[in-house]
């Protein structure tokens, strides 16, 4: 059975906070709740004494961020710093940065009063990838990439492993190899005065694909992998917030369309979730996981609460997404400190909208970030040979004066000798030159000296004819040409006109059934014998069946050309 007082102690806490929020009445369904995400958010930023997290995918830390940059030529080198101002937390876990180390540049990894951790895939370029910012008043003291400690460098690493056994080394190898997992821990103090040490575990969980069943056997056994890694972190005295993007939406109020999905509640993922995560109201013991989820905590009963949406359906409009981005905290932390847990959905930028949550406790920064700080990498700390490096006159490169001193003095006397003997050996220029000898612009526009000039009533001898006629025959052939052109051009509009006369332009999109409106082309790109196959469907976003705004079900198959 449930621990009653557990439950009570959740419930209450969780009430408490909404009503200092003033989010009493936050729970029932609705249609447009963002308004409601935002203002729990701003609700609590009085405050000094908070620590505030936030989550993104944000799908390309590349690509320009829509409603963040307003020049999106200068957007790489600022973009960064104004996603950082602009969701205003102490550490931000960004998730699916897509970026490998060698791409990695300055103005995206070194943010002024931040210092910044990176997990990159090993395996391609452009995918997965994890990142973590933290405000210097939140420098962690203690980073690691990679849940299973095959990446830790064995200075400053968070540590605490827990028991691997079940997994074979070439396992973990494969399950850290995506980038997928970042670690930073932390020194709180809260309201009471008492400091403690808090983990941070920044994960991308992987995508199950339906036609790749190994990935699903992957995904499962990554769940498995940090759920042993945040056990191990709690046996060992920390607290614990899992964030990022899961994957899974854990309960049918979590997705849109939970009730025409086939065998929801047996998803091996929110089975997972189940045994992970505490139930308030459950009836079993064995239900009563280690973590909560602080959304569902503060907004127990909130409809249509989704973090992603489909761009390709351009269902983000009217709202038919699913909620695969969390903020889980260990049971005592979320039950003793947490104060809101919020979405931002009015964010935009990427397919999924940011999540976070505000800690009633104060961070401890350490005195030093740990080696794996971004600013540490040699790229980044000035040890690297820049472009101009090789672009600079030996004279002037330190290195090369270094060497000339220790030529003995034979050799230099030589190289002066050898300077000299190629000095005398060069053409000298002539008086009536320039000094370089290179000649006036002008001499190439007047008459040779070595030719008697001549007579402007003189025909050249090699054209037979007067400059007069020469000029008048030049115009004469550009009259010509412009002729030629204009009948050209002429010629080529009259074609162009019959052939349009003749095929009378592409063809009528048909009009959808359910509204009456132009249809849009799409291909059929899944396997199987309509590959590649155009067919018309509604123009519409896709949404609620019930929603008149949404796509109608009208579908026609192209006819071949």
């Amino acid at each position: 059975m449930c621990v009653r007082p557990f439950r009570s102690t959740q419930e209450n806490a969780c009430a408490n906070a909404r009503g200092r929020l003033g989010l009493a009445g936050v729970g029932a369904s609705g249609s447009s709740p963002a308004p409601r995400f935002g203002a729990s958010w701003k609700a609590l930023r009085f405050s000094v004494e908070m620590l505030r997290v936030v989550s993104w995918n944000i799908n390309g830390i590349r690509r320009p961020l829509q409603g963040v940059c307003e020049e999106p030529s200068n957007c790489t080198a600022m973009a960064m710093g104004r996603v950082l101002d602009k969701l205003d937390a102490d550490i931000v876990c960004l998730q699916e940065t897509k970026v490998t180390r060698d791409v990695l540049t300055e103005p995206l990894a070194i943010i002024e009063g931040y210092n910044s951790y990176f997990s990159f895939s090993r395996n391609r370029s452009g995918y997965s990838g994890v990142a973590t910012f933290c405000k210097d008043s939140a420098t962690p003291v203690a980073a690691e990439e990679g849940l299973s400690g095959l990446l830790a460098t064995h200075n400053g690493d968070v540590g605490c492993y827990g028991n691997m056994d079940e997994f074979t080394q070439e396992e973990l190898r494969a399950l850290d190899s995506e980038g997928r997992a970042l670690l930073t821990q932390h020194k709180i103090r809260t309201s009471e005065g008492k400091e403690k040490t808090l983990t941070l575990i920044n994960v991308y969980c992987p995508h199950a694909d339906p036609g790749k069943p190994e990935r699903l056997a992957f995904k499962m056994r990554f769940y498995r992998l940090l759920q042993t890694r945040a056990e191990a972190l709690l046996a060992a005295g920390s607290h614990v917030i899992i964030l990022g993007d899961l994957n899974t939406a854990h309960r049918p109020i979590d997705h849109w369309d939970a009730v025409n999905l086939e065998c929801f509640e047996d998803d091996p993922g929110r089975k997972w979730m189940d045994s992970l995560l505490s139930n308030p109201g459950c009836q079993a013991e064995s239900h009563v996981g280690p973590f909560i989820d602080s959304y569902r905590c503060f907004q127990p009963k909130q409809e249509g609460a989704f973090t992603c949406w489909s761009v390709v359906s351009g269902a983000r409009p009217l709202n038919y997404g699913c909620r695969l981005d969390y903020v889980l905290g260990d049971r005592t932390l979320v039950i003793d400190t947490f104060q809101a847990s919020f979405l931002l959905p009015e964010v935009m930028g990427s397919d999924h909208c940011p999540v976070g949550a505000v800690l009633s406790v104060s961070s401890v920064p350490a005195k030093q970030c740990p080696p794996l700080c971004t600013r540490f990498l040699p790229e980044f700390a000035g040890t690297q040979l820049k472009i101009l490096r090789f672009l600079v006159r030996l004279e002037q490169d330190p290195v090369f004066r270094q060497s000339a001193l220790q030529l003995s003095d034979q050799t230099q006397v030589q190289m002066r000798q050898n300077k000299a003997r190629v000095r005398s050996a060069r053409p000298r220029p002539s008086q009536a030159g320039s000094s370089r000898g290179q000649k006036n612009l002008r001499s190439y526009f007047q008459p040779s000296s070595s030719h008697p000039q001549a007579s402007p009533n003189l025909e050249l001898p090699s054209l037979g004819m007067t400059p007069k006629t020469q000029e008048e025959e030049v115009m004469a052939k550009v009259v010509e040409e412009q002729a030629k052109a204009s009948e050209a051009k002429d010629e080529k509009e009259l074609r162009t006109s019959f052939w349009k006369s003749v095929l009378g332009g592409p063809s009528p999109m048909p009009l959808c059934g359910g509204h009456g409106e132009p249809c849009v082309m799409r291909t059929v790109k899944k396997p199987g014998p309509n590959l590649g196959r155009h067919f018309y469907m509604c123009a519409r976003p896709r949404g609620p069946p019930t929603d008149p705004a949404s796509r109608c079900n009208f579908f026609l198959w192209s006819r071949p050309s």
